[in-house]
């Protein structure tokens, strides 16, 4: 009776640690909630405040949306057009190649080839969204897994906030998105250096780009849905 009792109790064991190795032992993510404090619509719960707490989790897709070097005058409303420090475990795939931007509040936005026309109303939501490109959708798929949470980052929020506005539009559960808002204001303990500014600053600045994840988009190389 001993030895049966303890074969239960190794059995219970072995249950609950593959119960808990199957979950990741991750505790579920706080449901989408956008801040009453954010015109851009920042969550509430998941921001740069709090990100630290939610990385490294395999349930989560991390995002990155801005571009390496954006040409869009960013200096003018205090942030910075050079993806000069991203967050660990982010993978960068810059929102311009991927619709139409909206009109923004500051000069010289990208106005290149994207994987999409969007038609934006003055009132900020999506009218239409249309693929240029017969790989368009493929490519949104794999970068924006659909069995995931994602949490989308950029510079202001802007970016983040469009992104999530299209996947939405596009068919997207919104139940699994998240605007993680505005790295410029990161000052958290995973900071991922792109750009290396010396201490001597009449040295050149060091573009360590090799850093960082990069999702490329060959346009050249994609086929055109011809109407």
């Amino acid at each position: 009776m001993k030895i049966k009792r303890k074969l239960m109790v190794i059995l219970m064991f072995s249950l609950l640690v593959t119960a808990c190795s199957g979950s990741g032992g991750l505790a579920p993510l706080p449901a989408p909630l956008a801040s009453e404090d954010s015109s851009f619509g920042v969550d509430k719960n998941i921001n740069m405040e709090t990100i630290d707490n939610y990385l490294d989790r395999e349930d989560v897709a991390y995002r990155d949306v801005r571009m390496l070097f954006d040409p869009a005058d960013y200096a003018a409303v205090g942030g910075d057009a050079d993806l000069s420090k991203t967050i660990t475990g982010f993978k960068i795939v810059p929102y311009p190649y991927i619709g139409t931007l909206p009109e923004l509040p500051v000069d010289g936005a990208y106005q290149d080839q994207t994987l999409f026309t969007v038609d934006w109303a003055p009132t900020g939501e999506i009218l239409s969204a249309k693929p240029l490109f017969k790989e368009s959708m493929m490519i949104l798929k794999e970068l924006f897994p659909q069995d995931q949470a994602i949490f989308i980052m950029c510079g202001g929020a802007g970016y983040s906030q469009m992104v999530k506005d299209l996947l939405i539009f596009l068919g997207w559960d919104e139940t699994k998105l998240y605007n993680t808002g505005a790295n410029w204001g990161y000052t958290g303990k995973n900071s991922l250096e792109l750009i290396v500014y010396p201490e001597d600053a009449n040295d050149d600045k060091i573009y360590a780009l090799w850093r960082a994840d990069y999702a490329q988009i060959l346009f050249d190389k994609l086929n055109l849905i011809n109407d």
